[in-house]
Parts: C-alpha cells; sequence; structure tokens
C-alpha cells in the first residue's frame, strides 16, 4: 500500500513553479504507522478462504451512514466450482454476523468459525458448475491499526473510508481475502443519507433518492483482486473532468472533501501529467473505459483502489506513485506478499520518472540519490519478502526504495528501448494480464525480450541482501593508456560479488570521458585508451548502481618510453613480462634455452596500452633462458632468466 511514506523516499517535489518541499518527515511518520498496522495482523489473517471455486462476480449491497461505524447487506458472490463438493469457504472476520446465507431463494446453514465462513449446500454441486449464494451480514467492523474500514470526521462532517491491503477485506466484507482469485467484475450498491455522496470502483450507473436515503449503484467491469475494492461515504464534491492523451479523453472523476476541494482538485494537473507519462512508458490505460480518479480520505497515506485511488492530498509524487500502481499492481497483481517489490519497487521507480519527465533532471537526481540512501543506511535487507506477517511487507527501505533501485538498474542492465518493452510485456502477457504474478514472471518476460540470461541479477539483487561497494586503482602511461583495477566487497555475506556493467568517467580540467566495462569479479583489470591525460576518476557517475562507497586512487605511472620489467627474476615458478608507454606498433618476444633452442614466441599488436605477459616459463625444465624483445622501432633487450 502506498502511504504517503511510500510517495518515493525522502524526495524534494516542485509544488509551485519555484518552491520546493521535503516529505523526509512525513514519510517516517507513516512508514511507522504503516509498520504498525502491518505488525497487527499476523499469521491469523491470511486467508481461510477455500481453494474448491473461483469467484466471477461479486454484487454488494451496503448499508453505511458515515456518522456510524457499522455496516450491514448482503454480498453475493457467482462462482464456479472447481471441485465437486457441496461446502465452500470465504474469509469474514469473527466481529461480522451473519443473519442468514440464501441460496435458491432458501436459507441454508454455515459454519463461521474465526475468520473463516463456511458454507454448507444441501448438496454437491459438480465441478464445472456455475452457481451463486449470498450473505447477509452486520457488525462493527474491527479497527486495525491503520483502519480497514475507518470512520472519523473532517471539518465537522462525519465519514467512512475502507483501505483494506494487505489482508483487511475481510474486516468489513465477506471475500475471498487473498491473491490468487480476482472476481471478473464487481456492483457495489451503497445504500446512505441522501445528504452525503459515496465513492467506490467503477462508474456510477445509477443514484437512486428515496427519502432521506440514497441509493448509488457503481459498475465495475474488469478483474479485481478483493484488497482493492473500496468505499468511502461522506459529504464530498465531484470533480468530473477528462484527461486528453493524443486524440483520445479518459474520464477523470475524483471526490474531495469541501473544505479542502481548491488545494485537492487544483493539483490534478500532476496526475494528469502521470497519466500521460505512464501511457507513453506502459501503454494504455487498463481500466479506459471507465475512469481513473482520487478519493479524498482523513489520514496521511494512499493507496492504489483500482480506477479510484484514495488519498490524503494530492501531491505530485503520491498522484504519480498511485497512478502508477493501476498499470503495476491492479492490472497486473503481485501474486503473494512476498511479492510486493513487484507492485511498490516498479512504482517507485515510475514516479521518479514522472518527475524526471516533468521537472527539472536535478529533483531525478535528487530521488536517486535518496533513494539509494535509504537503502544504504543498513548493510542487509532482500527485496523479497520472506517473512510476509511481522510487517516486513511494507519496508519503505526495501520493498519501495531497494525495489525502485533494483528496478533503476534493470533498466541500466538491458537498456532503456529493451527495459521499456520488456515491461509492457509484463503487463500485456496473456498469462498475466489482469491476473497475478511472481517475480519469475517478472525475470522471464524480461529474459524473452532482451535473450539475456538474468538469473543471476535476480538472485543477487531480489533474492539476496545487501549492496556493492566499489574501489579502484588507476594509472595512466604516457601513450593516455589508462589501467584501472576495480576491486568490490559487499556489505552483506548473502552475495560474494555483484557481477554488473560499471560505467567509468575519466575527468580533466578540459576533458571528460566515459567507458562502460563489463565487471565480472573482484580485482579485474581493464586497459583503456583515452585520448587526454586525465586527472580524476569517477565510479557510476550517473548513479546506475546501488551502492554506499566507489572510491578511487590514482597510482603514479613510469616516465620515459618502452619500459621493461621481468619479474620474479630468478623465476622459481612462472615469469611475467611487463611494457609500459610502448612506442612501437608491434611486439616481438622469443624466449630461447642456453643452447639456442627456440621455446617460446608471441608477437603482438601494440596499440600503446601497457602490456603484461605470461612467459609460460613454468612448463620448462630448471635451467637458464634467454629471453629476446624487439619492437618494430629502436628497442632491442636480451635478458637472462634463472628458472
Amino acid at each position: 500500500m502506498k502511504l504517503t511514506l511510500f510517495l518515493l523516499c525522502l524526495i524534494p517535489i516542485i509544488v509551485s513553479g519555484q518552491d520546493t518541499i521535503s516529505f523526509m518527515k512525513e514519510i517516517n511518520a507513516i512508514a511507522e504507522m504503516e509498520k504498525q498496522s502491518a505488525s497487527a495482523r499476523t499469521t491469523k489473517e491470511l486467508s481461510g478462504a477455500s481453494h474448491n471455486f473461483d469467484v466471477h462476480h461479486y454484487r454488494c449491497q451496503w448499508h453505511i451512514d458515515p456518522n456510524v461505524l457499522f455496516i450491514s447487506g448482503s454480498v453475493t458472490p457467482a462462482f464456479t466450482m472447481v471441485q465437486t463438493g457441496n461446502t465452500i469457504s470465504l474469509d469474514m472476520q469473527k466481529a461480522l454476523v451473519v443473519d442468514s446465507i440464501v441460496y435458491h431463494n432458501n436459507s441454508i446453514p454455515y459454519d463461521h468459525h474465526g475468520d473463516t465462513l463456511t458454507i454448507l449446500f444441501p448438496a454437491n454441486i459438480n465441478a464445472g458448475t456455475k452457481d451463486s449464494v449470498s450473505i447477509y451480514y452486520h457488525g462493527v467492523p474491527v479497527f486495525t491499526g491503520l483502519g480497514a474500514f475507518y470512520q472519523h470526521t473532517h471539518a465537522g462532517a462525519p465519514v467512512i473510508w475502507t483501505l483494506s491491503q494487505p489482508f483487511g477485506a475481510k474486516y468489513w466484507w465477506p471475500c475471498k481475502d487473498g491473491l490468487g482469485d480476482k472476481a471478473d467484475s464487481l456492483d457495489i450498491l451503497i445504500t446512505h443519507p441522501a445528504i452525503y455522496t459515496a465513492s467506490s470502483n467503477g462508474m456510477v450507473v445509477s443514484k437512486v433518492v428515496d427519502n432521506a436515503l440514497a441509493t448509488t449503484h457503481f459498475r465495475h467491469r474488469y478483474p479485481i483482486a478483493s484488497y482493492l475494492v473500496a468505499v468511502a461515504v461522506t459529504n464530498y464534491l465531484v470533480d468530473d473532468d477528462t484527461i486528453s492523451v493524443g486524440n483520445k479523453s479518459y474520464r477523470f472523476i475524483s471526490y474531495s472533501y469541501p473544505e479542502s476541494a481548491a488545494g485537492f482538485f487544483g493539483q490534478e494537473q500532476y496526475a494528469k501529467d502521470a497519466f500521460r507519462t505512464f501511457t507513453k512508458l506502459y501503454g494504455e490505460y487498463p481500466f479506459a473505459s471507465e475512469k481513473y480518479g482520487h478519493t479524498q480520505i482523513g489520514r496521511a497515506v494512499g493507496m492504489e483502489h483500482q480506477t479510484n485511488s484514495f488519498m490524503y492530498h494530492t501531491s505530485p509524487t503520491l498522484s504519480a506513485h498511485e497512478l502508477a500502481h493501476q498499470w503495476f499492481g491492479d492490472k497486473v497483481t503481485c501474486g503473494s506478499w512476498s511479492d510486493i517489490w513487484v507492485n511498490e519497487g516498479i512504482t517507485t521507480y515510475s514516479a521518479g520518472l514522472y518527475i524526471r519527465e516533468n521537472f527539472d533532471p536535478m529533483f531525478y537526481r535528487t530521488f536517486l540519490q535518496e533513494t539509494l540512501n535509504s537503502v544504504v543506511s543498513q548493510p542487509g535487507g532482500s527485496v523479497y519478502v520472506a517473512d510476509t506477517v511481522n510487517g516486513s511487507i511494507f519496508s519503505t527501505r526495501l520493498s519501495y526504495n531497494k525495489g525502485a533501485f533494483v528496478t533503476h538498474m534493470l533498466r541500466w542492465v538491458l537498456g532503456d528501448s529493451t527495459f521499456f518493452r520488456g515491461l509492457r510485456r509484463y503487463l500485456n502477457d496473456p498469462a498475466l494480464a489482469y491476473g497475478f504474478a511472481r517475480t519469475a514472471d517478472l525475470q522471464r518476460n524480461l529474459e524473452q525480450e532482451s535473450g539475456k540470461n538474468l538469473t543471476s541479477f535476480f538472485q543477487k539483487w531480489i533474492y539476496g541482501e545487501g549492496y556493492p561497494n566499489y574501489q579502484a586503482n588507476w594509472s595512466q602511461n604516457a601513450n593516455h593508456w589508462a589501467k584501472v583495477k576495480l576491486n568490490q566487497t559487499t556489505s552483506h555475506p548473502s552475495v560474494s560479488f555483484y557481477d554488473m556493467p560499471v560505467m567509468l568517467e575519466f575527468r580533466s580540467a578540459a576533458r571528460t570521458e566515459r567507458v562502460v566495462v563489463d565487471h565480472r569479479y573482484s580485482g579485474q583489470e581493464f586497459n583503456i585508451k583515452l585520448d587526454f591525460e586525465a586527472d580524476t576518476l569517477v565510479i557510476d557517475p550517473d548513479l546506475w548502481i546501488l551502492s554506499k562507497t566507489k572510491t578511487t586512487q590514482k597510482l603514479p605511472s613510469s616516465t620515459g618510453a618502452d619500459i621493461i620489467h621481468i619479474y620474479p627474476n630468478p623465476a622459481p615458478n612462472n615469469a611475467t613480462l611487463t611494457l609500459e608507454n610502448p612506442t612501437g606498433s608491434r611486439l616481438f618476444v622469443r624466449l630461447f634455452s642456453s643452447t639456442g633452442q627456440l621455446l617460446y614466441r608471441k608477437d603482438l599488436a601494440t596499440a600503446g596500452q601497457n602490456e603484461i605477459i605470461d612467459l609460460g616459463i613454468n612448463k620448462f625444465p630448471r635451467g637458464v633462458y634467454i629471453l629476446d624483445v624487439r619492437n618494430d622501432r629502436d628497442l632491442k633487450l636480451i635478458k637472462k632468466i634463472i628458472h
């Protein structure tokens, strides 16, 4: 879920032409609140719904008065039996009271034990059979920390709103409250005092007023996970607008408290700009035939309810983050809370992309740096959530910020066009679109699009913990060839080495040149041809790699031309020849026995870089050998080697 906390880690945001504000304090407060809320939902909160049926449609008829913390009504799931049987089980919190279960116009028995409602049909229902059943109920939903069903006031007016992620839907309505079965569609009918306005998923198809009560009918015709179903009732003002993208218009409908409507509606341009950005990057808005919009709620949180994000205020980052969830989280939903980063990391990064495209680029750099700083503030932690019941699902540092930076690094590894094509492929994968996905599904689609094997990347960056640190020793010869020895340490023992492309930037007062090297092991050496004398080396200048420290040291280089070293000599095992500052274009190396027999020869082109040559003397018996080294200019060296 996207609490304001998840507004993208501490990044300064433009709120007017010149002003910026920092959300650091707000984010930290929200993070703590969400941590407490998630911690309150332990193992017993996981879904107890049975897997012997698939839900196609929910028809929900609710009576809600924002003056009273109470809900009553009925929920009718239409379903298909997957296995023949005479029972199905749904999730329903024990504080809710079942009035009756009606099946084919008759009341039937049930068992409401703990948070599981088991319905007992009068006979077996065969596998493949379509059917439905109605659950009539009432009750006072239990407060769960954040409040799955929340009642309070704003400017003296009462309001009720819901927020069910991750395990909270069952606290206020009977459903399959898990990640595995989306209903194909919804009809929600909310009966409420006529002086108030209701907000929910999808489109309003009717509002019927009967004396002091009104019934608002919302229709949603896209697959939806239970935790993305939401309702809110208060004295909302409604802004029915459109977003234009090219030649097409999309409905944009928002609900605001009257006392804050000017600011709430006034900042909707951020969402509209983000809508155009994400349509360009990810494809058409997933719920194009209905709407997108915002509903104001009274806590400093945000939640991407399908077609209708509930949020405290419409800041640029929060608006972009929740909108991106309509693609990543709503159209394709993580198939396990262990894979929450697939929702949260990509959308956190998407808000950064929105900032890059719509604001000054320096704010994008700030976003990257603050995201990085958050992650490296501790040495361990994986993006994959091994423990989903103790508050770690909504780790700002890991699920959101490390997930965002891992997404950023995938873009670096794959390249821009391949990366975005891969994300669109993932969103449109027939096995995933409007369904559920795991980390492996994202990896599969990115591999299919790129042709690259990403196993090492995902194993280390998603399932492993920590991050790399870099240190480089480098020198530059008289011909401007730079030799770089790139070392790496890791912050956590779960990963011994991160193989990554690494950008190296060489600088002088007048020149800058960048080179990308394929770093495969610590201590790897690279010879790089430059056209100038550099005084500084910077590792990863554009922040493509999640790393805390990146230090470099320039070593003194030899002066003069054609400097040859042979070491060790005597050579108990092997011997190495080094050539610094070569002047010729060809080098000829010959090794002779003491009797003049040619034992080894090597001819190579010397473009100006320093050379290191293994003489292979360890293959020969002990004795005295003669080394003859020449180039195609004036170099001539004859040296005795003792082995």
